[in-house]
């Protein structure tokens, strides 16, 4: 028995289904978990099946979280998709269930759960939920409602298709999504569009850019400006991928200060790795794209220093080639 054919086997299994995902979801956290909810919902509809999380606003298009209570996690399987490691899970009573599930993209670096389902070179925990569907298909059903959020999720991951995780198979998986006959315009639109202020953080955040010469690029949003544009932390992830945009620049990290006085680090690359670098200061992800934390300016320092090195040791590489 494959592990799929176990996964499945403890979806058909269990009564209760409740699906968790990573706290501060990005598209791809909340389609994988909406989307894997919305299929197996529409396939088992005897079954209770609950997506919890904190509701985000701005992503409340996607799908809407539910209230679990303590009790409909007797008995039940929890599955958490898009969660590299337990600290980052959305609602600490996932390990409450009779089975815990990890489907996952990002290296395995921290495994929990009885299954375990990790492919690093997926481009989204969305694609893989696809493949889970198509695998089973002759017992699943793929709504429009689950297809757009599966859609939603890839695209958030791929920077609309543009980053290297992007596959034939993620490709033909998109175009499976769009022939269920959701409005595929509508979502492209939803998560190509920015509010005002996220538009004029943008301004500030190319004017107030360091560049060094290799190619990394850093700044920091202080609670200063961040309260000058109105914005919060989750305010802030549409700038994220901003600094990518300039030829010139091969890494980015983007520190944004946190409730506490310590800085959230957003790590992007378009070459080097730098996920080694997000171990080193308490965090993770791919060898392209990952977070880290910072507690104050002079671990903000030592990760510029760092991240200038990579870009260094990169450019000379490249150049020897």
């Amino acid at each position: 028995m494959t592990l799929q054919q176990e996964i499945f086997e403890q979806i058909k299994k269990h009564q209760r289904i409740i699906i968790h995902r990573h706290q501060r979801p990005d598209p791809d956290a909340i389609g994988s978990q909406i989307g894997l909810a919305e299929i197996i919902h529409a396939s088992f509809p005897m079954k209770t099946v609950l997506a919890v999380g904190k509701q985000i606003s701005g992503l409340s298009w996607i799908g809407n979280m539910d209230v679990a209570d303590d009790d409909d996690y007797d008995d039940a399987l929890v599955i958490v998709t898009d969660t590299a490691n337990p600290p980052r899970v959305d609602d600490n009573r996932y390990t409450n269930g009779q089975e815990l599930i990890k489907i996952d993209h990002h290296p395995n670096d921290d495994p929990y759960g009885d299954l375990i389902w990790v492919l690093p070179n997926a481009s989204s925990s969305s694609e893989m939920v696809f493949d889970f569907y198509h695998q089973f298909k002759k017992e699943l059903k793929l709504t429009p409602k689950a297809a757009e959020a599966l859609y939603a999720g890839i695209l958030g991951d791929t920077g609309r298709f543009l980053y290297p995780a992007t596959t034939p198979h993620t490709l033909r998986v998109a175009a499976s999504l769009m022939a269920t006959g959701f409005d595929v315009t509508a979502v492209n639109q939803k998560l190509d569009s920015i509010a005002l202020p996220v538009a004029r953080l943008s301004a500030y955040v190319y004017e107030n850019l360091e560049i060094t010469d290799a190619g990394a690029a850093t700044v920091c949003l202080t609670a200063e400006v961040l309260d000058k544009f109105d914005l919060k932390d989750a305010g802030t992830a549409g700038v994220v991928p901003l600094p990518g945009k300039i030829d010139s620049v091969v890494c980015w990290a983007i520190f944004v200060i946190q409730r506490d006085g310590t800085y959230r680090v957003r790590l992007r690359s378009k070459g080097p790795t730098i996920n080694e670098l997000a171990k080193k200061h308490d965090g993770g992800g791919h060898a392209l794209a990952s977070g880290a934390k910072a507690k104050d300016l002079d671990e903000i320092k030592a990760i510029k220093n760092e991240l200038a090195e990579i870009a260094t040791a990169y450019q000379k590489k490249n150049k020897k080639e």
